[in-house]
């Protein structure tokens, strides 16, 4: 049997992994500024993070959700803390797509609506309900496709207005990233957030924040749209959540009320998740994480906002867009083979991603930032 070629690979094979670095497995060290997608957000190998998963092996790793796992609360009073969202209540799962998937169809059956509003650029999961409010018609298949899921322009106050005068009472849930990754860092503004909140309290539709990529630090807030001081009415997370893990979790108002079976899954919240879950928010408040982040971030942005071929950086803390006047894919190639450090792209193909691990130093970020610099003075 053969693997379904689904996805294009770089010609790199990692075996080891320790902090901010990767070694493959002809003993080359790769410096990691894209995180797999946003997913270590501690470190790799966070000694803190595989001792706890190491003794939680030696206990138990997995029963289902019909028995009590003293594990899960401790990871919601946790989260709880340290998000400043002591109130909400948590839903457990395995990712994005399904914590999507489980907010969507929570606010449905909220409302008793079915209709939700999505923007242009947005990236919410591949899977069924995710996909169909995921801006990319390449990976939405005849079956997903479906007019009750409507896109607005990101942004754009005015068409937002338009769509819920015309379909407010029809509109179940709006669904909107902190701040869009896969679009390219784009950044919504405190306008068009506080409109839309205006919106949603006045036509009885629930706000989806998702952060699941903008979420745990990376912004330098815990959760990207608290910079704004809007309260959403369900909060999705994943990557970042686990460190590599596979975890997502749904942060419900308590105006929700929870009921036997409303929800439910195999997998999700199982003890092992749970610990490395766990293990990520004792690593982010020991260690000033948030903190961290904020600081680095304006550190990178103020040594490479000279630097030639760059038009704009958008960013919030390690949450970062590097626009360049041309297709980045030379640039994130030239990184990575000739000086070894992964970066990330977007579907704007302009735009540089970068999205290091929460726990990166001084040291390291300037191995990045001469590197960036030789290849753009050399483009």
């Amino acid at each position: 049997m053969n693997l379904f070629n689904v996805y294009p690979l770089f010609n790199i094979n990692p075996v080891k992994a320790q902090g901010s670095f990767l070694w493959d497995d002809k003993g080359e060290k790769y410096l990691d500024f894209y995180g797999g997608h946003a997913v270590i957000s501690i470190g790799h190998n966070h000694p803190h993070y595989q001792t706890q998963l190491k003794n939680q092996l030696d206990k138990i790793s997995f029963y289902s959700n019909s028995v009590h796992n003293e594990l899960q609360t401790e990871l919601a009073e946790k989260l709880g803390k340290l998000s400043g969202l002591e109130d909400y209540n948590l839903f457990l799962c395995n990712s994005g797509a399904e914590a999507n998937e489980n907010a969507l169809k929570l606010a449905s059956f909220h409302n008793g609506k079915n209709k939700v509003l999505y923007f242009s650029g947005s990236f919410h999961g591949r899977t069924s309900a995710a996909v169909s409010v995921t801006d990319n018609p390449k990976i939405v298949a005849p079956v997903n496709y479906d007019e009750r899921f409507i896109k607005s322009e990101w942004n754009n106050i005015e068409q937002l207005e338009q769509i819920f005068e015309e379909q407010g009472n029809e509109i179940s849930s709006v669904i909107i990233e902190g701040i869009q990754g896969v679009g390219g860092i784009m950044i919504p503004t405190v306008e068009f957030l506080t409109k839309i909140k205006e919106l949603c309290e006045k036509h009885d539709v629930v706000l989806i924040l998702d952060e699941v990529q903008s979420g745990y630090g990376r912004s330098g807030y815990f959760f990207a749209h608290q910079e704004f001081e809007i309260e959403a009415d369900i909060i999705t997370t994943a990557k970042g959540m686990g460190n590599g893990f596979p975890i997502g979790g749904v942060l419900i108002h308590p105006k929700f009320q929870a009921s036997n079976g409303l929800l439910g899954t195999t997998f999700g919240g199982n003890h092992l998740a749970c610990v490395a879950a766990i293990a990520v928010l004792d690593v982010m408040k020991d260690e000033n994480l948030i903190e961290n982040a904020q600081q680095m971030g304006v550190y990178i942005e103020n040594e490479i906002k000279d630097f030639p071929h760059i038009k704009t950086i958008r960013r919030k803390g390690l949450m970062i867009g590097i626009e360049l006047d041309r297709d980045c894919s030379e640039v994130r190639n030239n990184l990575l083979y000739n000086h070894h450090i992964f970066t990330g792209n977007s579907n704007d193909k302009a735009v540089l991603r970068i999205l290091p691990a929460l726990t990166i130093k001084k040291e390291e970020t300037d191995l990045f930032i001469s590197a960036l610099k030789t290849v753009l003075e050399n483009l």
